[in-house]
């Protein structure tokens, strides 16, 4: 039985960890319990957990009681089996008296062993009662009570962040608070649920075991406990290696998942060069790192678990050798008290051991809780919610800057304004221009006290507006943003949240002024139409106005407008400006913009620079000034030919064409980050659902050439599977000698015992050891395999893969890093665990069932429960986790919502209104979490309990088996700790697994990434190739649409042809084209309808490789690699091993040479990540210079200057002009110096080219060309 004792305390323990339940999340109103309440729960759960602790030491004294009745029914027995004695008056006596030489003084008849076990029965089944009770009550009130806290917290911690101010937000990111409101969170909960109740029932336990061990025999106690440090030596060095282990593989994949993250970010470059194979080989070389670490924490895993078995079979040996001697020679104890000391102890220390993992648990949680409660207790600068400050009767609306000082809390060191200076006065219509970064938009952001300036003060009125009730202030103004915020609900929602109780007329009006009227009511839903998740489902110009009319409908006094319709194209931009200057009268506005359209009409317009405004006037006034304002103009109108007047403007022009050029672009790779956020919350929820996981067969075939590894470990598992039924079987045999009245023979057979023990010990170490090392090793390589394939395959994909924002470079690396490694459970680890399980099982039934098939019937009953008891708890770690994670997604959406357009809340005032609905959505899963509790505390005691009832019916039908059929007693002890070891080691296997479902999943992940045949291989050698490649391109009726964004037409019938060694330059605005004609010639993407035909061969019919070797290409931002000058430049050819000669000559070519031999290292500097250590031109002059290495064909330059100054731009230039030579060459630039000398300028517009020719036909065409040069107009 011993060993249903071990395994009682083994259900208790489960994974450290354990119960994540209710990880959701709910908090209670807080007053609603009055606070004695809630200490007398506390009081009773504490109650309940410390009774729960003692049943299992109570239970020992039952069982060393029933031990000793069946030992003295034993021994009675065998005296009554000599024919010279017989029984009279209930004690045994010699029947020939006269031989009288003792008088023997053995009990009998007295013993009616059944009756006695029916007793003992009774007090199990007592025990077990007890023990369900209390465990439901310990662990569902401990539930339900931390339910409540941590809603309260949820609560608290919301609330609180809704009113810091919006500094607060620049300095903690938006991604990290939503973390914290939920895995923060869950952690105080895990510390605070049932991980309490459960704490303090194991440490009563390990009490409890101790007082028995010392009360019932101090000498064995002492004897054993001196043993047990060596276990907890050997767990705390196991923990120490493994810690450093795993610190040094993570920092050698560390390095390999740097490369991977450099490679995957800037995949274009790779692909381009053809660089995949190299990368692949630099990956595989720092994943070795990791794998000869992982082998190491295996094999040592292996030895500290064996060493632990070892110890705890040489304790066995010991305390059995000792403790008999003290039974059969000093007579000291009963063979019962022997096993209550031994089992006591034994007991004690294993509810130690398990307690300590509740203290983790409780760690994680103070961590997490010391963040929060730190926000918690912060008050904010500036308190939105605050009823604070006056609310002005009347509201002129003049509002006026004084020496404004201004840096923004997140970047200190910047000063944006310097002592800024501006009077708005009402009724008028102030215009704010200047450059980028000159503080037009903060200063309106002041307006509306998101800040407080470090210096100065702003006044309304007069009043300084710190001394304003913020919701009133922030309610006289209307916003409208550059990119506007709507909410995900409906349309007519999101213009009431302009302000609260508007009517329908109200909110019909607001959107006639602001021209949306119309629109709104061709949509099939009309006012109820969802505008989707930030607004995805509206246009540009659709969002603008419907975030007017948001505007208009607070009727304000004070009216901002930031770039509102910078962001738009032609049509909608007349349209909504036509809505902004009807909305504008006799209201306070202030409008910003670079747009002259948008200025002319202002009453005033105030130029910004550095931080000051630096003139003020109306717009002819300003024009003669020829300041800031007239730069600004003239850029506009004339383009380049205003750029040698004037420095600054230099500055300014390429800044803003950067600008519009680099939005574009990012809004091709990334759609707008708010929905972004959201569309990956719901695409990976249907993404996970339709993965089917992997079949273990397949996972096994990758991991087929380490067989011998796998055949070792599984030997080593099944010798350690056999390992626990040998142990009941000694701890029988002990028990059997006991009743053997022979002392000499008794004291033979107890040291054979022990040495058996010793050599059970010794065999469980090697096993381990065996198993533990073949299993990583085996482990290792197929993470290794996998990961270098999963790599490869990744390189492997077409460009518009990486596009899909799911196989972002962060998303890639992290399932390198962790579905690899997850696959691992699958194999090694799990068939060692699925072998020990089976042998262990195996076993124990062969051997209960040789020795009493009966009772192994009757015991077998039991079985599925027993399993089932595991099995709970490896299903209440996982499962409630998932409900609540679903439960709180809710409360999720809203709170990132809230969080990501913290800005535009504020602006609008609407904090509480999102407080409260955050708070209304806690309410369902703190219900959830209640009903949850009563079921998980149900397990929970059932779990705990069925051991006592499965002790309590196998030892009453032991007693009648010993009484009526002569079973040996020692044999009730074998059958029965058998096969309730074995019952729980099943329950154990399933909970104890690596994560075994999640392994196939990750697997399936993989499979689905190794399976996937690109639209555009790389890797293929189908494809035409030829000899003499010229460089004759010709672009045919070319239709294309990004795969990411299908809606948004790009090119639209491109027809344009280049004869090789011509130059041909694309102009136009940005959005129209170019940079995608470029990537369909690299063949990173295909056309839709219509052809790119390369030397008489279609592009899709070409070799990838081979086409792409015949490119160089050299971009607005090259890419360069983190390694020397001289790699970077031989990256520009992977085909070959590149001399150190051809990489002198092509930085000649490339102007790039002269700099570099002023370099200490020369060619083997090292550039930095991303070529951090060099200058821009530098950058530019590598890039090209590893475009010329590989010999081009073609050359693509996609506007390679335009991030230059003046100084270094010649020298690209002319290095771009030598490199020309010879090669077909496709130029895009912005700027008309680089165009002019083209043999074919193509003007392209939305998707197709509007005209094309030398530069004087184009000029004399006086078409769109000439207007692009002499106005720098966009063309539309």
């Amino acid at each position: 039985m011993s060993g249903s004792h071990l395994t009682t305390s083994g259900s208790h323990h489960t994974k450290s960890g354990s119960h994540h339940t209710m990880s959701g999340s709910h908090n209670t109103n807080p007053g609603s319990q009055n606070e004695s309440h809630h200490f007398h729960t506390h009081q009773t759960i504490h109650l309940c957990a410390v009774l729960h602790g003692s049943a299992q030491p109570l239970m020992l004294l039952v069982f060393g009681m029933l031990t000793d009745t069946f030992i003295e029914y034993d021994i009675e027995l065998q005296e009554l089996l000599d024919p010279r004695k017989e029984c009279v008056n209930n004690t045994i006596q010699w029947k020939n008296r006269s031989e009288n030489m003792y008088f023997i003084c053995v009990v009998c008849w007295l013993l009616d062993i059944e009756y006695e076990m029916t007793n003992f029965a009774y007090y199990y089944v007592a025990i077990g009662l007890a023990v369900f009770l209390l465990g439901y009550f310990q662990i569902s009130l401990w539930v339900k009570s931390a339910a409540r806290q941590v809603k309260i917290i949820r609560k608290m911690y919301f609330r609180k962040v809704m009113r810091m101010e919006i500094g607060w937000f620049d300095c903690n990111s938006t991604g990290e608070l939503n973390t914290r409101m939920s895995d923060d969170i869950n952690k105080i909960n895990d510390a605070i649920a049932d991980q309490v109740g459960i704490f303090i029932q194991r440490f009563t336990t390990f009490v409890c075991g101790f007082a028995i061990g010392f009360v019932k025999g101090w000498k064995l106690t002492l004897v054993i406990t001196a043993a047990s440090p060596l276990i907890g030596i050997g767990a705390a060095l196991m923990a120490l290696f493994v810690a450093k282990l795993t610190g040094r593989e993570l920092l050698a994949y560390a390095e390999a998942g740097g490369v991977a993250d450099e490679v995957l970010t800037s995949i274009r470059t790779v692909a381009a060069f053809g660089g995949q194979q190299k990368e692949v080989e630099r990956y595989d070389r720092n994943l070795i790192w990791a794998q000869r670490w992982g082998i190491r924490k295996g094999l040592i895993m292996g030895f500290f678990t064996g060493f632990m078995w070892l110890v705890i079979f040489l304790c066995y040996s010991l305390a059995f050798w000792y403790g008999s001697s003290l039974v059969v020679d000093a007579h000291e104890y009963t063979p019962g008290t022997l096993l209550q000391v031994f089992f006591g102890v034994l007991i004690a220390a294993m509810n130690l051991g398990q307690a300590s993992s509740c203290l983790e648990a409780f760690a994680a949680g103070r961590g997490a809780a010391t963040i929060i409660f730190e926000t918690i207790d912060r008050e904010p600068e500036i308190d939105c919610l605050s009823e604070a400050g006056y609310r002005l009767d009347k509201v002129k609306g003049d509002i006026e800057f004084h020496n404004i000082t201004f840096r923004y809390p997140s970047r200190p060191d910047v000063v944006i304004l310097d002592q800024l200076s501006v009077a708005v006065k009402s009724g008028e219509t102030t215009a704010f221009v200047g450059p980028s970064g000159a503080g037009k938009s903060t200063a309106v952001q002041l307006i509306q006290r998101f800040y407080d300036p470090n210096e100065g003060m702003v006044t309304l009125d007069g009043h300084d507006i710190r001394g304003l009730n913020i919701q009133w202030l922030r309610s006289l103004i209307g916003i409208v943003e550059q990119e506007p915020v709507l909410f995900a609900t409906t349309i007519a929602e999101n213009i009431r949240y302009g302000r609260p109780g508007v009517t329908m007329d109200d909110i019909i009006d607001a959107t006639k002024e602001a021209n949306a009227y119309n629109f709104i009511m061709d949509l099939p839903q009309k006012f109820d139409t969802l505008v989707g998740e930030g607004g995805g489902q509206m246009s540009g110009g659709q969002k603008q106005r419907i975030a007017i009319s948001r505007a208009l409908v607070r009727n304000p006094r004070i009216l901002l407008l930031d770039m509102a319709t910078s962001a738009l194209d032609n049509e909608s931009e007349a349209v909504v400006q036509d809505a902004l200057d009807k909305v504008r009268m006799g209201r306070t506005t202030i409008s910003i913009a670079h747009r002259l359209s948008t200025i002319k009409n202002a009453d005033v317009i105030v130029g910004f620079e550095h931080g000051r405004a630096v003139e003020r006037g109306r717009h002819d006034e300003l024009l003669e000034r020829q300041g800031v304002y007239f730069t600004l103009v003239t850029l506009q109108s004339q383009g380049d030919k205003a750029l040698n007047q004037s420095r600054f403007l230099r500055g300014h022009c390429r800044k803003a064409s950067i600008r519009r050029r680099t939005r574009s672009q990012l809004s091709n790779l990334i759609p707008d980050a708010k929905s972004f956020i959201s569309q990956a919350n719901t695409e990976k929820v249907s993404v996970e659902e339709c993965i089917e996981p992997a079949p273990v067969t397949r996972i096994l075939k990758f991991n087929a050439p380490e067989w011998p590894y796998m055949l070792f470990g599984t030997v080593g598992a099944a010798i350690n599977g056999g390992v626990n039924p040998m142990y009941s079987l000694l701890f029988s045999q002990i028990l059997a000698t006991f009743s053997i009245p022979d002392p000499e023979v008794q004291r033979k057979e107890i040291d054979g015992i022990c040495v058996f023990f010793v050599l059970v010990g010794v065999i469980s170490f090697m096993t381990q050891m065996l198993q533990g090392y073949a299993f990583s090793k085996s482990g290792e390589l197929l993470t290794r395999r996998l990961r270098r394939m999963g790599f490869q395959a990744m390189l492997g994909q077409e460009v518009g893969w990486f596009d899909d924002h799911r196989n972002s470079p962060g998303a890639l690396t992290t399932r390198l890093a962790t579905d690899a490694s997850q696959v691992q459970g699958a194999t090694g680890s799990q068939i060692g665990m699925i072998v020990n399980s089976i042998t262990n099982i195996g076993v124990a039934i062969i051997i209960s069932f040789y020795f009493s098939w009966k009772l192994s019937l009757v015991i077998m009953c039991f079985l599925p429960f027993l399993a089932l008891s595991g099995g709970f708890q490896a299903k209440m770690l996982t499962g409630f986790a998932k409900q609540d994670k679903e439960a709180m997604e809710a409360a999720g959406q809203i709170s990132s919502e809230a969080l990501n357009n913290i800005r535009t809340i504020a602006g609008l005032g609407k904090e509480q209104s999102f407080v409260e609905m955050f708070e209304t959505h806690l309410e369902a899963p703190y219900r959830a979490a209640k009903k949850k509790a009563n079921v998980y505390g149900a397990c929970y005691g059932f779990s705990q309990c069925i051991v006592f009832l499965a002790n309590s019916a196998s030892y009453r039908f032991g007693g009648y088996l010993v009484s009526q059929e002569g079973l040996h007693f020692s044999l009730v002890f074998r059958v029965i700790s058998a096969i309730v070891t074995s019952g729980t080691a099943l329950g154990r296997a399933s909970s104890y697994t690596p994560d075994y479902a999640k392994a196939k999943i990750s697997a399936a992940r993989f499979f689905q990434l190794l399976d996937r045949v690109p639209k555009i291989s790389v890797y293929s050698n189908k494809g035409d190739t030829w000899s003499d490649f010229r460089g004759n391109l010709q672009f045919v009726d070319c239709k294309f649409t990004y795969p990411t964004r299908p809606d948004i037409q790009v090119l639209n019938g491109l027809n344009v042809s280049v004869k090789p060694g011509q130059t041909l330059a694309f102009v136009g605005s940005s959005g129209c084209g170019k940079s995608t004609s470029i990537q369909l010639l690299e063949r990173f993407y295909d056309p839709d309808q219509g052809s790119l035909v390369i030397d008489g061969h279609e592009s899709t019919q070409v070799n990838v490789a081979f086409l792409r070797s015949k490119i160089g290409i050299v971009s607005q931002e090259p890419v360069l690699f983190d390694c020397s000058i001289g790699d970077n430049i031989k990256y520009g050819d992977n085909q070959r091993d590149v001399s150190m000669s051809d990489v002198v000559s092509a930085s000649k070519k490339a102007q790039l040479h002269d700099f570099v031999m002023t370099l200490p290292e020369k060619y083997d500097t090292n550039v930095g990540s991303q070529g951090s250590q060099l200058s821009r031109g530098q950058k530019q002059r590598i890039a090209i210079a590893r475009a010329i290495i590989r010999d081009p064909k073609i050359l693509l330059l996609d506007e390679a200057t335009s991030a230059l100054d003046t100084e270094s731009e010649k020298t690209v230039q002319e290095a771009l002009d030598k490199a020309r030579e010879g090669r077909t060459c496709i130029v895009i630039a912005h700027r008309l110096s680089t165009i002019q000398n083209a043999d074919i300028i193509a003007v392209m517009s939305r998707g197709f080219v509007i005209e094309q020719g030398r530069h004087d036909q184009l000029m004399a065409l006086k078409g769109a060309y000439y207007k692009l040069v002499t106005t720098g107009a966009p063309i539309s």
